[in-house]
């Protein structure tokens, strides 16, 4: 199955430039990346593919690899898939692995590596060029006892609060600069009869994932990696001093009278494309919304005229220490290879390079840490510089949700849905958290 029919790559370019494009008065970009050299022998070669993308990333995606199939003459057979743990364990336990797989996070690549499904990459791609375009904090989340086994090809930005430029400066506030800057602010915000934030946890399956990224970024920009790492790990518990702080201070914020618009009722009943709203109405209903960088696709949606980074920008999500400032908590999706061959070779080097990267880009709705794309790869400053705060962060982790065990990422979801109901029922969620994360490692 060849991937990029015409109608294919076409709808890729409208859906993402009506989320990501529209309004921006910045240039078009000046560097147009050169297409892949051909690689010898490809012609008629196919490499096989699973992951989860569907709709718009599946189609930007496919605009991508048809410009490797074009040059190579190879194909890109793609599957899409719900269950990709599943799938990809039936398919090993077969014997027919796919050549490459694109993991949404880290979750499933340890338990690859355990049972010697993946290959290292070191084996497949060139480690100068590696160690060139990617810096050493993402290198190593794709690194399991020395080898690098996944490189990141689109990465999401988990520590962005979104607000209006134009609100701020009317009612002259200042863009908080730490946690107890953003605090400050919502205090006074609410003294002066103004709604400071516009806080979710989305409908559907997993809701409260988004209430877990505020601790997870307050935990990071607070506790530091050390304990973040162990917490993640399960080798500390949940009641941990600087854990149980992290979720004090963000139930403390969310819950207090004033600070949220809708208070938890909203809080529990809006979703993430509707939470953003509020904050650029005329007058604004909130005045920040903190949500992950793919929010820049519901405010273009719903509000097309404004322009990136005038009618609309974000700022990152303050640390408790200002040491920890560059600390980010982050989404990627990682690309593995599960058979060599000369195909499998060419494209992961494409895929991974920054010609493809800076296609993928200039699609809208993409980030990339490939230090090698251009910032004129990028439609707008908003787009640009949130990649920019992905590849120049000092620290980066994945968010903690998705760096857990499945059951375990489940269990603290839903239980932040009971604690923006009952903050005082922590004490008792944080122990049944920590019983579930120590089962979980014990398996």
């Amino acid at each position: 199955m060849r991937l990029r029919p015409a109608a294919v790559v076409a709808g890729g370019l409208l859906a993402l430039s009506a989320a990501a494009c529209t309004g921006s008065s910045d240039p078009d970009p000046t560097t147009t990346p050169s297409a892949p050299s051909a690689t010898p022998g490809l012609d008629g070669e196919t490499v096989s593919v699973l992951g989860l993308w569907s709709g718009p990333e599946r189609d930007t995606f496919a605009a991508v690899t048809g410009t490797w199939e074009d040059a190579t003459g190879a194909a890109v057979d793609w599957t899409g898939s719900r269950d990709l743990a599943g799938d990809l364990a039936a398919a090993v336990a077969a014997g027919d692995p796919p050549d490459v797989a694109v993991l949404p996070n880290p979750g499933l690549l340890d338990d690859l590596v355990r049972d010697g499904a993946v290959l290292p990459l070191d084996d497949l791609l060139d480690p100068a060029a590696v160690a060139r375009d990617y810096p050493a904090t993402w290198t190593e989340l794709g690194t399991v006892d020395g080898a690098l086994y996944a490189l990141p090809v689109k990465a999401t930005d988990r520590s962005t609060v979104w607000y209006s430029p134009a609100a701020f400066d009317a009612a002259g506030y200042p863009v908080p600069a730490t946690w107890d800057d953003l605090v400050a602010w919502a205090g006074d915000a609410a003294a002066d009869g103004r709604t400071p934030l516009s806080v979710v946890a989305p409908r559907g399956p997993g809701s409260g994932w988004a209430l877990t990224d505020g601790v997870a970024s307050l935990l990071l920009g607070g506790c530091g990696p050390g304990t973040y790492d162990a917490w993640v790990a399960a080798e500390v518990p949940w009641s941990e001093e600087c854990v149980r702080r992290s979720f004090d201070r963000f139930l403390d914020l969310v819950t207090a009278p004033g600070r949220v618009l809708g208070g938890v009722p909203a809080i529990l009943t809006t979703g993430d494309a509707e939470g953003v709203l509020p904050v650029f109405t005329d007058p604004p209903q909130a005045y920040a919304y903190p949500m992950a960088s793919f929010a820049q696709a519901f405010v273009a949606d719903a509000y097309p005229d404004l322009v990136p980074g005038v009618g609309y920008d974000w700022f990152a999500f303050p640390a408790v220490d200002p040491a920890l400032a560059g600390a980010v908590t982050v989404g990627a999706d990682l690309v593995v290879a599960l058979r060599d061959t000369p195909a499998a070779r060419s494209f992961l080097a494409y895929l991974t390079g920054a010609e493809a990267q800076a296609r993928w880009a200039g699609l809208g709705g993409y980030a990339s840490v490939n230090r090698g794309v251009p910032a004129a790869a990028y439609p707008d400053a908003v787009a640009r510089s949130v990649a920019e705060h992905l590849a120049g962060a000092d620290v980066v982790r994945f968010g903690a949700g998705d760096a857990m065990p499945p059951v375990v990422q489940a269990a603290w979801s839903q239980a932040m849905l009971a604690l923006v109901r009952d903050p005082g029922s922590l004490d008792r969620v944080l122990a049944s958290l920590t019983a579930v994360a120590a089962d979980a490692a014990d398996r």
